[in-house]
C-alpha cells in the first residue's frame, strides 16, 4: 500500500509537470517517469496506481479479518482469491509492457508486483480446501503447501521476472 501510495503521489507531481524529475527516477533503466507517462500505467483512464491502492486497502482489510481471528464466507474468499489473481495477471501484463514496451522499470511497480506475489501465495494456502479444483489437483496443493514447494514455486516465478529484467536491460 505504502508502494501505491507513493507512487500516486509521484504521478500528481507528473501531472503538474510533465518534465518533473522524480525522486523514484535512479537512472534511464529505473524510470518512474517514463513508466508513468506511458499511456499503459492509466490503462482504463485513470492510473494504475489508484487501482493498486484500492485493491491493497481490500487485501490488507481481508487480512485484518483473519488476524484478528475472524473468518470469511467462502464465497467471499473465493471472490478476493479471484481478485487477486485478475490483480496478478494485470501486474503481470504491465511488467511486460514496462520491459517490452515501454523499456523502463518502475521500482514502485516491482515493491507492488513482489506484494501481488505474497498475497496470491497467500489466498492459495487459505483456500486450498474450498478452490474449484479437482480432488486430485486439491492433493497435489495440499502436498505442495506441506512441503512448501508452493513457496519454492512462488519464488521461482520472482526470479524468472527479475532475470528477466536483467537480461532485458543489463546484458
Amino acid at each position: 500500500m505504502i508502494a501505491a501510495a507513493l507512487q500516486n503521489i509521484e504521478k500528481m507531481q507528473l501531472l503538474k509537470s510533465a518534465d518533473k524529475v522524480l525522486s523514484c527516477d535512479i537512472n534511464a533503466i529505473f524510470n518512474c517517469s517514463t513508466v508513468l507517462n506511458a499511456w499503459q500505467s492509466s490503462v482504463f483512464g485513470f492510473p494504475n496506481s489508484i487501482m493498486c491502492l484500492i485493491f491493497f486497502t481490500i487485501f490488507a482489510s481481508i487480512g485484518l479479518v483473519g488476524l484478528s481471528g475472524g473468518s470469511l464466507p467462502r464465497k467471499l474468499r473465493l471472490a478476493i482469491h479471484g481478485l487477486s489473481l485478475f490483480v496478478l495477471g494485470f501486474a503481470i501484463w504491465f511488467l511486460g509492457q514496462s520491459i517490452f514496451s515501454i523499456q523502463a522499470m518502475c521500482i514502485l511497480c516491482l515493491f507492488c508486483f513482489a506484494a501481488l506475489l505474497f498475497v496470491n501465495w497467500a489466498w492459495i494456502r487459505i483456500n486450498v480446501e474450498d478452490l474449484p479444483i479437482s480432488s486430485h489437483a486439491r492433493n497435489l496443493v495440499r502436498r505442495a503447501i506441506k512441503n512448501d514447494i508452493d513457496s519454492f514455486i512462488w519464488i521461482v516465478i520472482a526470479t524468472v521476472m527479475a532475470f528477466t529484467i536483467l537480461i532485458k536491460f543489463y546484458l
